[in-house]
C-alpha cells in the first residue's frame, strides 16, 4: 500500500487549489522539464563559473534538454506567468551553454574581445536561432523581445551570457515555484558582485554594470521614485539604479549614496569566458 508522504500530500492540494484553467500540466509537466538541467548546473556550475571542459563530455544531456525546450505553443500559453519567466532564463543561459560547448575551446582572433570570449564565436547572439516554444529565437530576441514583456529588470541580470561580467549564472535551475526567492537573491547579489556594482568612497565614485543601461528603459520603468526626494535632480537611470541597491548596502555604503556627493558611471562589460577548467580563467 502506497503511503500519503508529505510532498504527495502537497501535490494534491496544489492541484486542488490551482485556479481553473492551468490543469494538472502545470503541475506535472513544468518542474520536471527542467530537472535534468538543474541536475547538470550542480554538477558543473562554481560561484557562477563553469567546468565547460567536462560539460563538453556530457554535451549530449545538455543536447536533448535543449531539444526539449521545443515544448508546443499552446503548452507554453497555458503555464503560469512564474513558469514562463522561469523557462525563459533557463533556455537563455542552456543555450548559452550549448553555444559555447560546440565551439569549446573557444580560441578567436577578432579584435575588441578575449581570445576565448563568447564574442568570438560569430552570430552567437544576433544571428544564430533556436527553436524554442515554437518558435525561431536569437539569444537577443529572448533578451530584448520576450523578458521586457515581464517587466522586471532583475531578469537581465539572471542571464549568464557566458562571461565573467554578467550576473552570476547560478547552479540550480530557475523555477517557477522558488522564482520569486531566485531573482530576490539576484538583487541582493548585486551589491556584493564587483561585475555589477564598484562603490569607490575614497574618489566618490559609483560605477556600474553596462547591463544596467543597455536596458536603461526597464530599469527607469520599475525602479525610478521620480524627482521628489534627495536624489530628485540626478537622471532617471541613477535614480532608478540608486533605488535598485539602497536595500541591499552595507551601512557605510548607505551612508556614502546618502550624502548624494558622488559621480555616477557605468564601467566596460568583462567578455572573458566564465571558465573554471583549470581551475583558472582565461
Amino acid at each position: 500500500m502506497l503511503r500519503n508522504t508529505p510532498a504527495m500530500v502537497l501535490a494534491v492540494v496544489l492541484a486542488l487549489c490551482r485556479p481553473p484553467g492551468l490543469g494538472a500540466q502545470a503541475v506535472s509537466d513544468i518542474e520536471p522539464l527542467h530537472r535534468p538541467y538543474d541536475q547538470l548546473l550542480d554538477l558543473h556550475v562554481r560561484d557562477g563559473r563553469v567546468y565547460y571542459a567536462a560539460l563538453r563530455s556530457e554535451r549530449g544531456r545538455l543536447d536533448r534538454y535543449v531539444a526539449s525546450l521545443n515544448v508546443a505553443e499552446g503548452t507554453y500559453d497555458r503555464w503560469p506567468r512564474e513558469a514562463q519567466i522561469a523557462f525563459w532564463l533557463n533556455a537563455y543561459n542552456a543555450l548559452v551553454l550549448q553555444t559555447v560547448v560546440n565551439h569549446y575551446p573557444i580560441r578567436g582572433k577578432a579584435p575588441g574581445y578575449p581570445a576565448a570570449s563568447i564574442r568570438q564565436i560569430p552570430g552567437a547572439f544576433e544571428r544564430t536561432a533556436h527553436r524554442v516554444a515554437g518558435r525561431q529565437m536569437t539569444l537577443d530576441d529572448i533578451e530584448k523581445t520576450i523578458l521586457p514583456e515581464f517587466r522586471d529588470p532583475r531578469l537581465f541580470l539572471a542571464l549568464g551570457r557566458g562571461a565573467i561580467g554578467s550576473g552570476r549564472l547560478r547552479s540550480e535551475a530557475y523555477t517557477a515555484a522558488r522564482l520569486e526567492s531566485q531573482l530576490d537573491a539576484v538583487r541582493r547579489e548585486f551589491v556584493d558582485h564587483g561585475a555589477m556594482l564598484r562603490i569607490d568612497r575614497l574618489n566618490e565614485q559609483i560605477s556600474l554594470t553596462p547591463i544596467v543601461s543597455w536596458r536603461e528603459a526597464d530599469f527607469v520603468a520599475a525602479y525610478d521614485p521620480g524627482e521628489q526626494g534627495p536624489f530628485g535632480r540626478r537622471s532617471p537611470i541613477e535614480r532608478a539604479a540608486i533605488a535598485f541597491v539602497m536595500p541591499h548596502l552595507l551601512r557605510l555604503e548607505r551612508e556614502f549614496v546618502e550624502a548624494n556627493s558622488f559621480k555616477m558611471a557605468f564601467h566596460e562589460f568583462d567578455w572573458r569566458l566564465n571558465d573554471l577548467t583549470g581551475g583558472r580563467i582565461d
